[in-house]
């Protein structure tokens, strides 16, 4: 194991040297959010891939496997399918907004109103993603080195929240790249066929199978239809994934880029359908379905072989874990708590408030300061929101539970006010406060009274929230035409003030292949 210890421990010294190089990159709220916006269309597919299978897409997706057999890449399929839309529909038109949260774009688009409510149900999302993820570390340092599942946790994600801390998205970038290099030399050219030869061929695992194991829906047709609700849907609005498409260059490389990564996706839910089918026949009686992963890398690989597919498992969990991190305390620092000071601020501003009459700072030292002042203050939110996701990741047991919740609420409270916004034009803003309220009061209420894993919840909470915001929407007036013209302008890409008024422009030195 010693070789193994060894691709373990200098994959993790890597990941803490790029955040220290990111670091030294993100100078700005641009950089540090969303890598200046200037990745090409091989760092874009690469960390768009890295950030979407997760640790549950690569042990969870095994265990699937290993309980029904093909039919289980259906959970991680569906992912790829949300991606695949995401990137040919709309991914063009999000990137040409030049925006950094989804709030942001539903107050472009409803005229500043529907921000606060969507951005705390984004926060509770990307927190509980985040929560989901480095949950696992405790399975992967188990394997490694039969440790104490908090100590397993906390090591996992201090090294998360340090290199992202330092660097932010530039950080995430780079080590996302080494991430998505590592599962696939890992999962997909070493794991999968070692497991399929061990277990005989695919005509010995037939041979030993039930034929349900081999058929397409062998999950179940309903299981299929909520996993495309959750997860697909899912993909289409969630910040995690928007803020990737935030980091493209441009429309093309949003689009291209991010169908590469979602046929990617699809090749790699078959990949560990089919390990965790070969697990089955080699380990049939394992106590849990997760365990199917850990265990055929630990008995059927060779040393330094399964050195480098553990190292795979845990790029899966960090890439997922770092980019539900920074997609949090993005949400936390420039969705809430910058609406808060920003209220706090007119109140005290107010004629009667204790600064009337004072005049706010001006002139380039202030702008100067204005600068490095929110690269700081994103820093510090990314280091708050990692230590209450280690926090609660210690606390909580049910991995499959929150990440249930999280999908549930975010695909019921948000999914129809954002496509509504981007697809009809009659949706006003007290159509989307209505429909984030009804959908996401529905979806918390059935999953209190049905438990978390029922299928009804998100059902009858997607209905509910089509409903009240088609019928809101009608009964109210209509948006602000200003609004909508400002709104088609940035979907345009025609030029608009982000921040403080410019879009910082790419340095000579940006590498545009990248």
């Amino acid at each position: 194991m010693a070789v193994d210890y060894a691709v373990i421990v200098l994959y993790l010294a890597g990941m803490l040297a790029m955040g220290w190089w990111g670091m030294r990159r993100a100078k700005s709220k641009s950089e540090f959010l969303v890598a200046g916006r200037r990745l090409g269309p091989a760092m874009y597919s690469g960390t768009m891939a890295a950030i979407v299978l997760g640790g549950a897409s690569t042990i969870g997706g095994v265990g699937l496997g290993y309980q029904y057999g093909l039919s289980g890449a259906w959970m991680v399929f569906t992912i790829g399918i949300g991606l695949l839309a995401l990137s040919i529909f709309f991914s063009a038109r999000i990137a040409r907004l030049k925006v950094y949260t989804v709030s942001e774009m539903l107050d472009l688009r409803y005229g500043g109103s529907a921000g606060i409510i969507s951005g705390v149900v984004m926060w509770a999302y990307t927190l509980m993603l985040a929560v989901t993820s480095t949950i696992a570390y405790a399975t992967i340092f188990d394997v490694l080195f039969g440790m104490d599942r908090t100590l397993s946790i906390v090591l996992g994600g201090v090294i998360v929240v340090a290199y992202s801390t330092l660097g932010g998205m530039w950080s995430i970038t780079l080590t996302d790249m080494v991430q998505f290099v590592v599962k696939t030399i890992g999962v997909l050219l070493l794991l999968l066929p070692i497991a399929v030869v061990k277990a005989g061929g695919f005509a010995e695992m037939r041979d030993r199978l039930p034929d349900d194991y081999f058929a397409p829906l062998g999950i179940g047709g309903q299981t299929v239809f909520t996993y495309v609700l959750i997860y697909s849907f899912g993909m289409l609005i969630g910040q995690d994934i928007w803020q990737r498409v935030f980091t493209a260059r441009g429309d093309k490389v949003a689009r291209l880029g991010g169908t590469a990564a979602g046929t990617y996706c699809l090749v790699y839910a078959v990949a560990g359908a089919v390990i965790g089918t070969a697990a089955k026949v080699l380990y049939p009686h394992l106590g849990s379905p997760d365990d199917a992963f850990a265990t055929i890398v630990k008995d059927a690989l060779p040393v330094g072989v399964r050195g480098l597919v553990l190292a795979a498992a845990l790029s899966a969990v960090m890439s997922t874990s770092s980019g539900a991190l920074i997609a949090c305390a993005t949400v936390a620092n420039n969705d809430i708590w910058s609406r808060v000071k920003g209220f706090v601020a007119a109140r005290r501003a107010a004629p009667d408030g204790p600064d009337a009459g004072r005049e706010p700072a001006e002139g380039p030292d202030a702008e100067a300061a204005g600068g490095s002042d929110e690269v700081r203050d994103n820093r510090l939110f990314i280091l708050i929101m990692g230590i209450a996701v280690i926090v609660i990741a210690i606390a909580l047991n049910n991995v499959v539970e929150a990440l249930t919740l999280a999908y549930n609420v975010l695909v019921g409270g948000l999914l129809v006010p954002i496509l509504g916004g981007l697809l009809w034009k009659r949706g006003t803003a007290t159509g989307a406060l209505a429909s984030v309220a009804v959908g996401g009061v529905t979806v918390i209420g059935l999953m209190a009274s049905l438990g978390v894993l029922a299928n009804e919840p998100i059902y009858y909470g997607l209905l509910a929230s089509l409903v009240t915001y088609v019928a809101v929407s009608l009964a109210s007036k209509p948006t602000d035409p200003a609004v909508l013209t400002a709104w088609r302008a940035r979907l345009a890409g025609e030029p608009a003030p982000e921040d403080d008024g410019t879009e910082e422009p790419a340095p000579s030195s940006a590498v545009h292949g990248a």
